[in-house]
């Protein structure tokens, strides 16, 4: 398995391969790991592919303290360990908000951008917090009808929160608390590279209108509402999305 390795620790990501300079790096949201990602390995596009854990998450290991800088300088790591001419960060939900800060840190070193279910403000409502710090499992519970659409097979979701219960629930909250935070809205405007914005049409979370804001904010911006998808569009339906990520690098790459 790959690693980078940040400090004498060990952050873990899985690549797939093209022989291109061209790379999208994607990024999970709250809670989440690499394999939320795993049905975009399916793109075919003349990019690598590469899903990270972030650190203290799944297959990464463990840091005592967890902000939204500590992430965003293991993606700028990431990449300077590797040799890409074109990258395009991809980021769902908290991985949206690690997306937009790095933009903002280090705007010349991005060619695109890709907004998955996430926002330039993400409160978090004080349940979710509340039940993160005192019941995970109550948490857990919430997970199927607070981020999936009604009608989601159940295998689908069963696996999903199978996999979010092995991360543990600090480390979810904390993930959370910097969502909770992240306010980047004032900047928006000033994204200057083409952007993709992606949104599941029932998704409570990050709703419509968050996505819808930075299509409005954002000059080279296509949005794709997709139907029947909550929260994890890209478990939902993926291959809508595949195709619109897809479509997004031959309209603006090619």
């Amino acid at each position: 398995m790959p690693f980078l390795s940040y400090k004498e620790k060990k952050i873990f990501y899985r690549i797939k391969e093209t022989e291109s300079k061209n790379v999208i790096i994607f990024i999970h949201g709250s809670g989440g790991s690499s394999n939320t990602w795993k049905n975009q390995f399916d793109l075919e596009v003349n990019y690598d592919l590469i899903a990270i854990d972030l650190p203290s998450h799944n297959n990464s290991n463990e840091f005592s303290e967890l902000t939204l800088d500590l992430y965003v300088d293991v993606i700028r790591q990431l990449i300077k360990s590797l040799n890409y001419d074109n990258l395009i960060l991809c980021g769902h939900s908290l991985g949206g908000a690690i997306t937009q800060q790095y933009y903002f840190t280090y705007p010349k070193e991005v060619s695109g951008l890709i907004l998955c279910s996430t926002g330039g403000r993400l409160r978090v409502a004080p349940i979710i917090l509340n039940s993160l710090k005192t019941n995970y499992q109550e948490f857990l519970d919430s997970l199927p009808s607070g981020i999936f659409y009604r009608k989601t097979p159940r295998e689908l979701i069963d696996n999903y929160v199978q996999e979010t219960s092995k991360i543990k629930a600090v480390v979810t909250y904390e993930d959370f608390k910097i969502c909770d935070n992240f306010d980047t809205i004032d900047k928006t405007d000033s994204i200057e590279v083409p952007c993709l914005i992606i949104v599941g049409k029932e998704d409570k979370l990050t709703p419509v209108k968050f996505s819808q804001f930075f299509r409005d904010k954002i000059k080279n911006s296509d949005l794709n509402v997709i139907n029947d998808a909550g929260h994890m569009v890209m478990l939902e339906k993926p291959s809508e999305v595949n195709k619109s990520i897809e479509n997004f690098i031959i309209n603006y790459f090619n």
